[in-house]
């Protein structure tokens, strides 16, 4: 698979945004919304944005797969939060208006704790020897998902370890055509990816069930957006509206010195999800005949299931069912 950036803390807009307020009964715990102006942002441009790669933005929770415990694992993201005290101290810095001072973290007092095996993101500043929170007070980061773990069931699902596997949504050789296989975690080494599926973000592609929860991985700038609009709004929100590949939670520019930028249907105030997406047109097939991994699953894991559908075909992600 073709590598693209990886997606190692906030990726910033395409747009310069504005808050605008939104006083109303649907919004009562966000009064407000960000949305997009019609000029782009400074950041976009050093990175030439207009030659980067478009891609879809897929919904649903980063992951990243690096090595832990002497082999490629997969790890849950985590964001080091700071603490009640330090959250206070943090607004009213804020609030103060004074912007000629620069706000000093505590990090060992301002900060929730974390695991033990918790690392910070890559691409985020430290100071003598610390990881320092984003804008925002936020410490991107990452734990490793073991196995049969509760707190990340589902990311636990899509991967196994002993056979060195994830389950991958991908492009198929064959045009028009999706792929769901698994793929070594040796060739997905140091990739992000999202996990998306029935129990992630309100399953905004209809993927499995109550009974049968389906859950896969999705390697950050897969989705090539073969026909994508000019970077101007109107053109863009245009593309959202009324095409069919645009029926995407939004826009990813993978920039060729590494730089992502983004953009959101919501920052040009369109609704998502939708009730049909671009992503769940497309057919796809299973395959794992073939692929690098010969291994007996246990009889309840997703690999299992999957492995019975092996070469069959559906019109639809939301279309794969497993027997009960």
């Amino acid at each position: 698979m073709r590598r693209r950036g990886a997606v190692q803390r906030k990726v910033p807009c395409l747009f310069v945004t504005e808050v605008k307020d939104e006083p109303s009964a649907k919004r009562e715990r966000q009064p407000f919304k960000v949305l997009a102006t019609d000029t782009i942002t400074g950041k976009a441009l050093e990175a030439d944005v207009h030659n980067a790669v478009p891609t879809e933005k897929v919904d649903g929770t980063c992951c990243y797969v690096t090595t832990y415990k002497g082999q490629p694992y997969l790890w849950a993201r985590l964001d080091r939060k700071p603490s009640k005290q330090g959250e206070k101290r943090f607004k009213r810095f804020l609030y103060s208006l004074e912007d000629c001072k620069e706000f000093v973290w505590n990090i060992e007092e301002d900060f929730k704790p974390v695991p033990d095996t918790w690392i910070p993101a890559k691409d985020i500043e430290f100071s003598n020897g610390n990881p320092l929170p984003d804008e925002n007070g936020h410490m991107p980061g990452w734990v490793p998902v073991e196995k049969n773990s509760k707190q990340y069931c589902w990311h636990s699902s899509v991967v196994n370890y002993e056979a060195g596997v994830a389950l991958v949504l991908k492009h198929h050789a064959d045009p028009g055509l999706l792929e769901i296989s698994p793929v070594p975690l040796s060739e997905i080494l140091e990739q992000t990816l999202e996990l998306i599926g029935t129990n992630i973000n309100a399953n905004p592609y209809g993927l499995g069930s109550k009974k049968h929860p389906v859950h896969l991985l999705v390697p950050h700038g897969a989705f090539e957006i073969k026909n994508p609009p000019a970077l101007k709004q109107n053109d863009i929100l245009s593309w959202f509206e009324s095409c069919t590949e645009g029926k995407v939670e939004g826009i990813v520019w993978h920039c060729h010195d590494g730089c992502l930028i983004k953009l959101h249907r919501h920052h040009l105030g369109l609704p998502w999800p939708l009730a049909e997406t671009y992503l769940n047109s497309q057919p796809v097939v299973i395959s794992f005949n073939g692929t690098k991994c010969d291994y007996d699953f246990e009889p309840k894991s997703l690999f299992h299931h999957f492995s019975m559908l092996d070469g069959q075909k559906f019109d639809r992600l939301k279309d794969i069912k497993f027997d009960a």
